[in-house]
């Protein structure tokens, strides 16, 4: 399996170098030559198996250079019950006879993130060996909240690994920066960056092409690799669990075999549902993906009119992480729908010129024939969070409410009660202040108080790693304008 670069197919990688890179030199997004076909009795013979194997069987199919042992050793060890805190790893908990929530927060930072990011070191320390890389990889990290305590607890004290993340000042929950600036770990950094999420994406990009700060990095000894889902190492895990949930409901015979689904997923750099667009195009039976934005609603317009243009007014919202206007994984879609670099490139380069850029017919065409897009406010949010509550019993966060708030409005419109499938990207107990609100209370207890409260509320205890973060030292105050990012990196290598 030969991975290229979406800009210039020409620029061909072996796995493991399109791990360590995790950019194309070219600005791409690496990405396989070809998404291999799942065998005709795969889903019946995966619908047996625990996650840990499932894993190991699909990433596989992609990663002809591990072993089988090797695989198997890292799914055990990054999703082994000291890591996640349920047997399935991945449950899928029914709400109603054709709802289902695909719960992707058990893990050690309680958001979905865990999926990949527990699985990303062991790739990427075994694709240093592989590709006989000597430097130590500098990961740099741009994060709207999940991310960035996914890769720090990842990578913590990972040999040949320093990990330095970003995140925007004030456009994380509370709970989502004390896991962060508490973060322990002898190779690691965090850092604000004064601006939005874009911002520090936009800048950590900028670090990835700045010659100046490779040159001195090499001096040192380091080379840049990302663990955002730039890297095709964090979008392959995530494929994994689709699949899975997929066999879960066979396996509970809440569908029959080769029943069609649908998928319905909160997003905001487009690779959570980018995995489940691969996972259909490997043979897994979704009818629609459904797109679910808030405010910040650049991708439902896009899939609506074709039309990308993040020249928009940028909100804050009480689901963070898809606070994003800059949808980094649609470059990859771009290129499964086209096939061509040089339409993917021009797409790309008007973007980066003027903000926006529109596709042709026939790429609009493909996209509505498989996407559907709908956003919500967070009025609405609340009112979903309040009634899943209420109706099911079933607490939700911010970000899986305005999933459901989606997959909503996309039945009332179209009268489809296909299966549904919705991904659930964080505990409630990340975003305390918002779901306590929805659930009617007015007077909010302050930082991780707000824990016991929500606690009290629903009698539902607080995840073990959230509540361990009382007895955590605070270890990263630094804050830095979008552009001295650069002298962020040379500290944390000092």
């Amino acid at each position: 399996m030969r991975y290229i670069s979406t800009r210039d197919n020409s620029l061909q990688h072996t796995a493991s170098q399109a791990i360590v890179r995790g950019l194309a030199e070219d600005g791409g997004l690496l990405t396989p030559f070809y998404i291999p076909k799942l065998p005709g009795k795969a889903l019946e013979d995966l619908k047996a198996m625990a996650y840990q194997q499932r894993a190991v069987y699909i990433m596989k199919m992609f990663l002809e250079e591990f072993s089988i042992k090797e695989l198997t050793d890292f799914a055990n060890a990054a999703y082994g019950p000291e890591k996640f805190d349920s047997p399935a790893v991945a449950p899928v908990h029914t709400v109603d006879g054709n709802t289902h929530c695909l719960e992707l927060w058990h893990g050690p930072t309680c958001a979905f993130k865990d999926m990949a990011l527990q699985m990303l070191p062991h790739l990427l320390t075994a694709s240093l060996v592989k590709t006989e890389e000597e430097k130590t990889v500098c990961i740099l990290v741009a994060t709207s909240g999940d991310t960035g305590k996914g890769a720090l607890e990842g990578f913590k004290n990972v040999p040949r690994t320093k990990i330095l993340v970003f995140y925007p000042k004030d456009g994380v929950s509370q709970v989502q920066e004390l896991q962060m600036v508490t973060q322990e770990g002898n190779n690691v950094g965090v850092a604000a960056v004064v601006g939005n999420f874009d911002d520090a994406q936009t800048g950590v990009k900028k670090l990835f092409s700045n010659e100046k700060v490779r040159r001195d990095l090499e001096r040192k000894g380091y080379f840049f690799s990302s663990a955002n889902s730039i890297n095709w190492g964090r979008v392959l895990p995530q494929i994994v669990y689709y699949i899975s949930a997929y066999c879960d409901l066979l396996r509970d015979e809440k569908i029959e075999p080769g029943q069609s689904v649908n998928v319905c997923v909160p997003t905001g750099n487009f690779g959570n549902i980018l995995a489940a667009y691969y996972a259909r195009e490997m043979g897994l039976p979704i009818d629609q993906l459904i797109c679910a934005s808030n405010s910040n609603n650049v991708l439902t317009d896009f899939i609506r009119e074709g039309v990308y243009d993040r020249n928009r007014k940028f909100y804050n919202t009480m689901s963070p992480s898809m606070d994003i206007l800059i949808s980094s994984n649609l470059e990859r879609l771009l290129y499964s729908l086209t096939q061509d670099p040089a339409e993917v490139r021009h797409y790309m380069a008007r973007l980066n010129e003027v903000g926006r850029y529109q596709v042709s017919g026939k790429v609009k065409d493909k996209l509505q024939k498989r996407f559907k897009g709908y956003f919500c406010d967070d009025r609405e949010t609340q009112r979903v969070i309040r009634e899943m509550y209420d109706r099911h019993g079933y607490l939700i966060d911010t970000h899986t409410a305005v999933a459901f708030s989606a997959l909503e409005q996309y039945r009332s419109e179209t009268g489809d009660n296909t299966p549904a499938i919705v991904a659930s990207t964080a505990s409630p107990f990340k975003f305390c202040g918002s779901v306590l609100e929805a659930l009617g209370e007015s007077q909010i207890a302050e930082g991780l108080d707000a824990l016991d409260q929500l606690t009290a509320k629903t009698g539902q205890p607080a995840p073990a790693p959230l509540a361990g973060l009382r007895n955590k030292r605070v270890r990263f105050t630094q804050v830095v304008e979008k552009g001295h990012m650069a002298d962020a990196v040379m500290s944390l290598l000092e």
